[in-house]
């Protein structure tokens, strides 16, 4: 059932949107799910929070953007089941709640605690992780390919625009596409790219952050490689090699090909690049 807004809410909602309701069902789907989390975001789960953990009454229809979000997804017929309606949902009810005053109980959505022996294994994935540029001839299984893809989805993202996309290339399929990269090649390239399209949603995002956007996202494939069995080196590559992608797989301009992640079984042991200690590169404290 749609979300019944009051007036009130229908004249704060239009507020907090900035497009009328006309542009919001007429602009592509992919920049509509773009702006309906970016919206999201700002209006409602930062405050949304802020309340629950102080304790305090959230202000009176906070949650009418939002309400008024829903009621546009349901117009463009998106489905229920996707994650912006279920997280929308769940914001929403915790958001009623917090307007009335009512606790709030998030405990069901804690972390899980890690223990001291699981603290000690994600330092040791961090840690050994290695660039390494040679590899077997083992075949990589798809299942794998994915989980690995899926932890990249999983990084930190700018005002959960969430552009990060890929392209998945085997080596030994199209081979000569990353002719010209300072490594071998493969046997398996995982490109990231980026749907510029979500970025709509919100101009003020400065373009340092999508540059961090993608390197959060090749950083957790990295060592969810690493973390899988599998080996890998994070890399980039010139124009040419840009170009030969977009042409073979016929990528829109509206997705820009950012860097890539080679991955497959390792076929050698690097020694460790040394760092330097944390006390030398701390250039204040306070």
């Amino acid at each position: 059932m749609p979300y019944q807004l009051t007036q009130e809410e229908q004249d704060q909602a239009g507020k907090a949107l900035n497009l009328t309701d006309e542009q919001y069902l007429s602009m592509d789907e992919v920049e509509f799910r773009a702006r309906f989390r970016e919206r999201l975001h700002h209006t409602l789960e930062i405050q949304t929070y802020s309340a629950v953990y102080r304790n305090k009454k959230l202000n009176p229809n906070q949650a009418g953007p939002a309400k008024h979000l829903i009621n546009l997804w349901e117009k463009r017929k998106l489905g229920a089941d996707q994650p912006e309606y279920r997280f929308a949902s769940h914001l929403i009810a915790f958001a009623e709640r917090a307007e009335k005053g009512e606790p709030v109980d998030l405990t069901p959505y804690e972390p899980k605690k890690l223990t001291p022996a699981d603290t000690e294994l994600f330092y040791t994935v961090l840690k050994e992780r290695r660039s390494v540029r040679e590899f077997t001839d083992r075949r990589v299984p798809d299942e794998l390919i994915d989980k690995i893809l899926e932890a990249g989805l999983w990084a930190a993202h700018s005002c959960n625009l969430q552009s990060i996309r890929y392209l998945v290339v085997r080596e030994e399929k199209v081979p000569g596409l990353f002719k010209g990269s300072d490594v071998p090649g493969g046997p398996v390239h995982l490109v990231v790219l980026q749907d510029e399209r979500v970025y709509r949603a919100n101009p003020y995002n400065p373009v340092r952050n999508r540059l961090l956007d993608a390197g959060a996202a090749a950083q957790n494939i990295a060592l969810a490689a690493h973390a899988a069995g599998l080996e890998g080196v994070w890399l980039t590559f010139n124009d040419t090699i840009i170009q030969r992608l977009r042409d073979h797989f016929h990528v829109p301009e509206e997705i820009s090909i950012v860097t890539y992640v080679d991955v497959g079984y390792g076929d050698q042991t690097p020694y460790p690049p040394q760092r330097y200690s944390v006390k030398d590169v701390v250039l204040g404290r306070t």
